[in-house]
């Protein structure tokens, strides 16, 4: 059993659950790991609707495309794609269906073809569209990813949930429009179609297949091309009326177009930088295809869109007759199908020699070319590179030689500035020797009556000096004699009192 498949179930959720993270709530917007089949992984924005589920188509283990599937009209409300290539060589169409959409419990996890199918899932044909829809009528199962345009070995664009009504006239021109714009214009202008993205979509009417599919009124596609400072998006309407021819919308116009008025592409795919040159290109082809298309119209039929594009057109699913055979019809039948199967095999074969060839012969001149043109671009890069560094170089010659001859002057007047002031401390010492010689006597006659003045100070006090020791000489030599006669007359008055 594969890897655990991506697939939105939307109202039906409710009744199965959450079964092992195999199902996604409607109201979340993506598509799990099919994702990168949108732009910036982002699938188209707008109204979610319950009967829309959302499916990551599987086969053999691994991601194909993207579907939003109706299950209220049993026909896909779009299909994304990225990055188309030629369709293998010798598929067979089988009717595959969707198990999980009619039976969440189903353990058939990718598509399955429904003669296995009925045995296991409940109510199959519930909730899809199934083979019994289209036989007998005059409808077919038109695929909205075309096998024409899958490089998918396992056919898983041969689902149903990838198909929707479409007469032989409609689908053969549908898909004559198909390769012709992918081949011709979108994959040429986006450089080989690696950054281009793809969404195919049907819209439905009120017509009904046995009451059960609904036919749709227009089918479209819108392409997005995201290759850097060159992308583009564009878009393509076809009615399902007879002798109706592709029309070229502009992106905003088609989705005005679309029921929900979906956001096909986030920032509808780099809008402010697109490349006009490259759309006026695709819309020159747009034009040449339908002048084709009315020129085939003009020349009689529906029976050449098959031969001007008989081997790209997708393989519509197998049909059975309700009329009978004879025996010599059978018998006939018997002997010429190997016949047939050999011829067959030879122009197969023949014809895959042939496009693989040039497919091969293609390759190497487009890596040829390549090589020649990365050697051309890296040297004329490279020498670009030489002459604009020796602009530079030259160019910064004169600023260096500048600043080289600044940095010398500086380095000339720091070295007369040092010899300046090794003169100087060195002229120094005799010059103040020389100024305290020339100071001295003027120094010297200055200090001359200041000593005057002290040596008369000193004169003065020792005059003073000795005034005032002869006087206290004197003074005390006075009182000496008063003190002594002052004793004896004291002594002879007490030694005589009566003479007294």
């Amino acid at each position: 059993m594969g890897p655990e498949r991506c697939l939105a179930l939307g109202g039906l959720l409710a009744l199965a659950g959450l079964l092992e993270g195999r199902l996604v709530r409607q109201e979340e917007a993506g598509f799990g790991e099919c994702d990168r089949f949108f732009y910036a992984g982002t699938p188209p924005a707008g109204p979610a609707a319950a009967a829309h589920v959302r499916i990551c188509q599987r086969s053999e283990g691994a991601e194909r495309f993207a579907t939003l599937y109706s299950t209220q009209h049993r026909i896909p409300v779009y299909s994304a794609f990225r990055a188309a290539r030629p369709a293998p060589l010798g598929a067979e169409p089988r009717g595959l269906v969707e198990p999980q959409i009619d039976d969440p419990n189903s353990s058939l996890e990718e598509v399955t073809d429904e003669a296995e199918a009925v045995r296991s899932v409940n109510k199959l044909g519930s909730s899809q569209a199934l083979n019994e829809d289209f036989l007998g009528s005059d409808y077919r199962t038109g695929q909205l990813y075309p096998f024409s345009l899958s490089s998918d070995p396992h056919s898983a664009t041969f689902t149903l949930t990838n198909a929707a009504p479409m007469t032989p006239s409609f689908q053969e021109r549908w898909y004559m429009n198909l390769n012709s714009l992918m081949e011709r214009a979108l994959t040429p202008q986006c450089g080989g179609g690696d950054e281009l993205y793809i969404i195919t979509g049907a819209v439905p009417s009120d017509l009904r297949v046995r009451d059960r599919v609904s036919i749709p009124e227009f089918v479209w596609l819108a392409a997005c091309c995201a290759v850097p400072a060159g992308g583009w998006a564009m878009g393509f309407v076809k009615h399902t009326r007879d002798r109706e021819v592709i029309e070229d919308v502009m992106l905003r116009d088609l989705e005005k177009l679309l029921p929900f008025h979906l956001q096909l592409f986030q920032n509808n795919c780099g809008e402010s930088d697109q490349d006009t040159e490259k759309m006026k290109k695709i819309l020159e082809v747009v034009n040449q295809v339908q002048d084709e298309e009315r020129r085939l119209d003009s020349e009689g039929g529906s029976e050449m869109l098959s031969s001007a594009r008989g081997t790209r057109s997708a393989l519509p699913p197998p049909e059975t007759s309700g009329e009978g055979s004879s025996l010599l019809g059978g018998l006939l039948g018997f002997v010429a199908t190997p016949f047939i199967k050999l011829c067959q095999l030879i122009y197969y074969l023949a014809f895959g020699i042939l496009k693989y060839t040039v497919y091969f012969l293609w390759y190497v001149t487009k890596q040829v070319i390549n090589g020649l043109e990365s050697c051309l671009y890296r040297l004329g890069s490279a020498t670009i590179t030489y002459f604009l560094t020796i602009g530079e170089e030259l160019g910064s010659i004169p600023w260096k030689v500048l600043k080289v001859t600044v940095r010398i002057t500086r380095a000339v007047l720091r070295i007369l500035c040092c010899l300046l002031k090794v003169v100087c401390r060195v002229v120094g010492v005799p010059v103040r020797v020389l100024v305290d010689v020339a100071t001295f006597p003027v120094y010297t006659i200055g200090a001359v009556p200041i000593v005057c003045r002290d040596i008369a100070m000193g004169l003065g006090g020792i005059l003073s000096l000795l005034f005032d020791t002869a006087f206290g000489t004197m003074g005390g030599l006075f009182q000496v004699i008063f003190t002594v006669c002052k004793r004896v007359g004291y002594k002879i008055t007490f030694d005589n009192p009566g003479e007294l």
